[in-house]
């Protein structure tokens, strides 16, 4: 939902280097009023990496960006997603329809797409997983009158015609661009490499700001999947100098980056673990005392966001679930 009163930015593009532009494009989310898509020169046109949310008004936002550095939306040759979340692929089939080109993205898009197509099953799934974790019967029926309220921000589902896997390289006027696998975010979420110039397109795995969200339900431990992506980027040789990050200005500490996200990820699994070391609890009730007491009844996805935590702990022996109506959690 928008925040009331808020002035909505304007779609805005901008030079990075020779042969590569930011786009920053307006999204309707509080505390996260914009995101990154990136053009690339290639053949007499561009690469676009992401595509922003699908909105009312969103392809003009994207023209506005895209004419900011003399660029066309027609001068798409490829779209390229790092993952499949609706503000990073929910204007793929738009773009698609105007530049007659390919989308290549990973095949395990699933966690975004399946939700488009069935999405009273989706919110069902979500409602019976926060009814699990102990969330009050009041506080999931505000949750689903606003959810079924929400628009999806994608404007349809378009197969790859490309799975985005390592192995496959990206040809542009700045070089081969490497992909690099990074799931924990998302099932289907990459990183983009140029190892030349040292750039790392990193969409939502790294950002300017240490902010951790996991898609939680369709893989069974996203928080250890972003520890080894984590790794993965650290290993990259020689290492990244330049990071064109999902969200915010692009960025040099690349391994500063790493390190603190390792470094809140360690501190919100060892919460969690300290949670419930003395009595089992739910993981509603686990919430506050990993993200602080006015959590309780923040956005849905400090739940998911704790559910991960537990089961990273469950998968490492370090917890065990109770069944029951709510399940519960505990140390072992």
């Amino acid at each position: 939902m928008s925040e009331p009163g808020r002035k909505r930015e304007l779609g805005r593009g901008e030079r990075v280097l020779a042969g590569l532009w930011r786009l920053r494009l307006p999204l309707p989310w509080p505390g996260v009023p914009h995101c990154n898509a990136w053009a690339i020169a290639c053949d007499g046109g561009i690469v676009l990496v992401d595509t922003g949310m699908h909105e009312p008004g969103s392809m003009a936002q994207l023209e506005r960006a895209m004419a900011m550095v003399g660029l066309k939306v027609e001068n798409v040759k490829l779209l390229v997603c790092t993952h499949a979340h609706s503000d990073h692929y929910g204007q793929a089939g738009p773009i698609i329809d105007r530049a007659g080109c390919e989308l290549w993205m990973h095949p395990n898009h699933e966690h975004a797409t399946r939700r488009f197509d069935a999405p009273e099953e989706a919110l069902a799934r979500r409602l019976e997983v926060g009814r699990q974790s102990g969330v009050p019967e009041l506080v999931l029926r505000r949750y689903a009158e606003v959810a079924k309220e929400q628009a999806p921000g994608i404007a349809r589902v378009v197969a790859p015609d490309l799975a985005l896997l390592p192995g496959i390289e990206i040809r542009t006027e700045l070089g081969d661009w490497q992909v690099v696998e990074t799931p924990g975010h998302a099932p289907s979420h990459v990183c983009l490499y140029q190892p030349d110039r040292r750039i790392l397109i990193s969409g939502d795995h790294l950002l300017g700001r240490i902010s951790l969200y996991y898609d939680y339900g369709w893989t069974p431990d996203p928080v250890g999947e972003f520890l080894r992506s984590l790794d993965a980027v650290e290993a990259l040789d020689p290492s990244p100098r330049l990071c064109l990050a999902g969200h915010a200005r692009p960025f040099t500490d690349v391994q500063a980056h790493v390190e603190a996200n390792r470094e809140l990820v360690a501190q919100r699994v060892a919460a969690t673990a300290v949670a419930i070391e003395h009595e089992p609890l739910t993981a509603y009730e686990v919430v506050p005392r990993v993200h602080g007491e006015s959590a309780v009844h923040a956005a849905a996805w400090l739940l998911t966001e704790t559910l991960c935590y537990l089961g990273h702990l469950e998968r490492i022996g370090a917890a065990r679930r109770e069944p029951g109506e709510p399940e519960r959690w505990i140390a072992v």
